[in-house]
């Protein structure tokens, strides 16, 4: 197995230099179902990153391949963590308050505009602001699993499809040079979904609403607070990320063609925006939203992990692309989504990526230097089967933990896929590949 490295010099990829890569997605996978209290530290989460990511880079140093290595921690790390951190902070300290009436059709416009926020402040943060209104709206509502089940379909996952920032998969083929409005033609595919599965929500919520005991629809009428939104001074600075990923790139900027450090004026911009909202936000918002640094830590220790035990996988499957019968969009979007769905949907994404950039193309259309149509492809299958079971996507659990924190009996791991993604996504995300890729 031969593999051109960065430097054009040639070097063995053997295929049992993966494995740290896929035990550390196999840590994500079964940790939180096997042992969750000891996953729950931070702590242990970065002893594996590192027991895993150390021999890594110490194998990919005497390969000579610490330029690999160093690319990866630097330009795909770094922006990486910089742009989930940003969104968190600053959606962070935007507080939403208020209990309106659950009725079907203004649960169903809650989702949706929570759909549409997602492709511009993150599924993560899109989340994070709007679930605990959702459960306060539905505090005097018996049924009300459903909505968090669709709110994890909606918000969480398939509202982020049409900017870098919707979703952490699409931000990193964003920065292997895929452009920031490249990801908008996706809107059809976007609309499809997303539109369906609010219609659904309307039908299923409807049904339980005349489910509900008449006490309960009377208490819901009488107990209204209107919404109201704090630290709205944060959409600014959240403009400002918008901005800088858009803007701040070699596509605008000669000045980066010249030196790929001058790239980090991005992530340097996204900093200060970062810095202005933590110091100009009152902390009672922060408070009010209960926020605290334990979820992006998380992120940060595990993609540590992930970037580096990830390096060889990459170098492997761009070596070995034309082997694996991966041939059609269809094929890549299946093959990414099934993976997707129970394993992390960033590096998964980009592992297929690498996949199809180490294939013989003749396409016409090239983005990114894949083929348009398998980029697409694996945009979606990444994007979508994130929601098929909780470990998907970073939002998913969190979502969980905190209906969960408000006394709403979520489905288990098996159940969720049983009772939700199997019988309602599943058929939608087939659907919508037999119309359009």
């Amino acid at each position: 197995m031969i593999l051109l490295n960065s430097t054009s010099g040639v070097t063995e990829m053997p295929l049992w230099a993966i494995t740290p890569f896929v035990l550390m997605l196999a840590m994500i996978a079964i940790g939180p179902l096997l042992f969750l209290h000891w996953w729950e530290e931070n702590k242990n989460k970065l002893i594996v990153s590192l027991v895993l990511g150390v021999p890594t880079a110490i194998y990919l140093i005497s390969q000579h391949l610490t330029h690999a290595l160093m690319h990866q921690l630097l330009f795909d790390y770094i922006p990486f963590i910089v742009l989930l951190g940003s969104l968190f902070v600053i959606t962070g300290g935007i507080h939403l308050k208020g209990d309106i009436e659950a009725k079907p059709w203004i649960n169903t416009v809650f989702l949706a505009i929570g759909t549409i926020l997602a492709s511009f402040m993150g599924t993560t943060g899109a989340a994070m602001l709007l679930i605990r209104p959702v459960i306060k709206t539905h505090s005097e509502r018996k049924f009300k699993v459903h909505t968090i089940l669709f709110f994890i379909a909606t918000v969480a996952n398939a509202g982020g499809l049409l900017t870098p920032l919707g979703d952490p998969p699409l931000f990193l083929l964003y920065l292997r040079g895929a452009e920031f409005t490249w990801f908008l033609h996706m809107l059809p595919e976007w609309a499809f979904v997303n539109v369906l599965l609010l219609l659904i929500y309307f039908v299923v919520d409807s049904y339980f609403y005349k489910k509900e005991p008449l006490e309960n629809i009377r208490f819901d009428k009488e107990n209204i607070t209107p919404l109201k939104l704090k630290g709205n001074l944060n959409f600014l600075w959240l403009a400002g990320i918008v901005g800088s990923v858009a803007f701040l790139n070699d596509q605008y900027l000669n000045f980066v063609h010249e030196n790929y450090y001058f790239g980090f004026v991005r992530e340097g911009a996204m900093l200060a925006f970062t810095g202005l909202s933590l110091l100009l936000t009152p902390k009672i918002l922060r408070k009010a939203n209960k926020f605290t640094w334990v979820p992006i830590t998380e992120v940060a220790f595990l993609f540590l992990g992930i970037f580096t035990t990830m390096v060889p996988a990459l170098l492997y499957l761009s070596a070995n692309a034309e082997s694996f019968g991966l041939t059609t969009a269809t094929h890549f979007f299946y093959a990414t989504g099934s993976l997707s769905a129970f394993l992390d949907n960033a590096p998964t994404a980009v592992s297929f990526y690498e996949l199809a950039k180490g294939m013989h193309s003749t396409a016409e259309v090239m983005v990114a230097g894949v083929p348009e149509m398998l980029l697409t492809a694996i945009s979606l299958g990444s994007v979508f089967f994130g929601a098929m079971t909780y470990i998907g996507n970073g939002p998913n659990f969190m979502v969980k933990a905190i209906a969960e924190e408000n006394k709403i009996e979520m489905p288990s791991f098996f159940g969720y896929m049983i009772k939700f993604s199997l019988i309602v996504l599943l058929p939608i995300y087939i659907l919508m590949q037999l119309i359009f890729i």
